[in-house]
């Protein structure tokens, strides 16, 4: 597996090695073995899969706080979208910067957002697959988010002409200007 760091420390881009044949191919999407060696330590209690219809949706930017924050490893499942990881710690020397990647079927990649971290995509095509691990169980009462096109973080999300499809929570997100993180940067 190819591990990349990204400019955001503790979020990777991985890449699995594709095994492939006439039938068309195999690929080792996680190993906790192969992840412990290279230092990345997780316990996964639940994985979601997530469709989207229209090319242009985006979910997004989520995150859900302590007791219950969520790291995430994302990757697409079907069709193609670009995929956000925003650092909300506060203390943190990259506090409201962001990264971004294209995470196709095609192309393999998936992203590993620790906790601490917005998290949001933008579809590229219509019927879009995301499938994505969880450390720990959905809890709506610790549930946030932060408006997926903010100023004061800046993101471009190449969606080129197309009109953002939102739902009604994302719509109405605060910007980040008066969040108060329930994440510190420990260093």
């Amino acid at each position: 597996m190819q591990i990349e760091k990204t400019k955001l420390a503790g979020v990777f881009i991985l890449t699995p090695r594709r095994f492939g044949d006439a039938r068309g191919f195999f690929s080792e999407s996680w190993s906790a073995r192969a992840m412990a060696e290279q230092g990345l330590d997780y316990a996964w209690v639940q994985d979601n899969h997530s469709l989207s219809m229209q090319a242009g949706t985006v979910r997004g930017l989520h995150f859900q706080s302590p007791p219950h924050a969520q790291a995430k490893l994302v990757r697409c499942g079907r069709g193609a979208f670009f995929d956000v990881v925003v650092d909300i710690r506060r203390g943190s020397p990259t506090y409201g910067q962001w990264v971004g990647a294209e995470l196709s079927f095609e192309n393999g990649r998936q992203i590993l957002v620790p906790t601490g971290f917005l998290h949001g995509f933008a579809t590229r095509v219509p019927e879009t697959e995301i499938i994505y691990k969880c450390s720990d169980y959905y809890a709506p009462d610790c549930d946030g988010a932060i408006r997926f096109d903010c100023p004061q973080i800046g993101i471009d999300w190449e969606l080129d002409d197309l009109e953002p499809v939102l739902s009604e929570k994302d719509a109405a997100a605060p910007g980040l200007a008066n969040f108060n993180s329930p994440f510190t940067y420990e260093g």
